[in-house]
């Protein structure tokens, strides 16, 4: 009888050590997946810090609203979005169903003569509350694949990358604002280059 019991006790021991490792080595994993995690979000925000993101101004916004006309003449016609997934250069979210929106011709800022390029994009038919966290890449639209067009000191494109989502995004725009002669970078939708917000150093 003793020497089952302590053959019993044997065996109970053995098997417990392994689950002991193995909590340790998952625990251990753990904190190095939070480590990286923070690293990342340090990475992050040390760049975004020195950044401005950009939408359309609200005053120029007001503007138009108050006009009933765009810059290019066009009457404002208030529309219901039905599906949602555009990108809204009022307030840089997305547009969801139920929305009343205005798709408007806007020139971006930054740009001059030829490359002064005027082309579509949507707004809130009212007024909203803008984009209010201008340190931080617009989240709703961070999945995105777009391409970041830089501008020089006078409105001529330097450069243009094609990138897969926000935090690529992040990396190029650090890069291309830390040229001498980068004024400001433009973010476009991939196919039809519609501009969706601006990026400068603070």
């Amino acid at each position: 009888m003793d020497g089952r019991l302590q053959n019993d006790q044997l065996c109970t021991r053995s098997r417990r050590r392994p689950e002991r490792h193995r909590t340790v080595a998952s625990d251990s994993c753990q904190l190095c997946r939070d480590r990286f995690a923070m690293l990342d979000c340090m990475f992050t925000d040390s760049i975004t810090s020195t950044l401005d993101f950009e939408p359309i101004p609200p005053g120029e916004l007001q503007e138009i609203r108050m006009a009933g006309l765009d810059e290019a003449g066009n009457r404002l016609t208030p529309q219901a979005v039905t599906e949602g997934g555009d990108p809204l250069r009022c307030c840089l979210r997305e547009t969801r169903p139920g929305d009343r929106v205005l798709l408007i011709a806007y020139t971006p800022p930054g740009t001059s003569g030829a490359y002064a390029e005027r082309g579509p994009v949507f707004i809130h038919a009212d007024p909203c509350e803008g984009y209010r966290t201008p340190h931080l890449y617009p989240p709703e639209l961070s999945y995105r694949q777009q391409v970041v067009r830089a501008y020089d000191r006078s409105g001529r494109i330097a450069d243009g990358v094609l990138v897969s989502n926000g935090d690529h995004a992040l990396e190029v725009i650090s890069e291309m604002l830390a040229r001498p002669g980068v004024a400001l970078v433009h973010l476009r939708n991939v196919g039809w280059g519609c501009y969706n917000f601006a990026v400068q150093r603070r």
